[in-house]
């Protein structure tokens, strides 16, 4: 697998689609903050991390849904910087996505972590990907 962020946001958006409860990815530190993040900012309702004896380990995540419409909590999953095309990003041109309503999630050098804590920082980093 060449890039497992972006397997990352596929197997969220393909249970979403799925209407599925939970969804079983294979884990890394990456991964694990950016589930972080997702969680704190209300996308998924919660998340456990589990070891394997291969201790690569495995982050479940329970999905979050309207308990009305049915409808997720994550409308639009992007991956913005690929692994042929790193998308960098400094505090002068941070993106804003929907204009604010939407979260960049971003890797800097003090951990991964929204658009708006990085300008609150005043770090830059590499854009992974875009969540509404």
């Amino acid at each position: 697998m060449t890039d497992p962020i972006a397997d990352y946001l596929t197997r969220i958006r393909n249970a979403i689609k799925a209407n599925h409860r939970v969804v079983e990815i294979p884990g890394s530190n990456i991964k694990r903050n950016m589930t972080k993040v997702l969680h704190e900012k209300g996308y998924i309702q919660s998340y456990k991390f589990e070891d394997t004896p291969d201790g690569q380990g495995v982050i479940k995540i329970a999905l979050k849904y309207h308990p009305a419409t049915k409808q997720s909590a994550i409308v639009h999953l992007e991956r913005v910087s690929k692994p042929g095309l790193r998308k960098y990003a400094h505090v002068g041109n941070m993106p804003r996505v929907i204009n604010g309503l939407g979260i960049a999630i971003l890797s800097t050098s003090r951990g991964v972590m929204t658009d708006k804590e990085a300008r609150k920082l005043n770090v830059g980093g590499e854009v992974l990907c875009y969540v509404y």
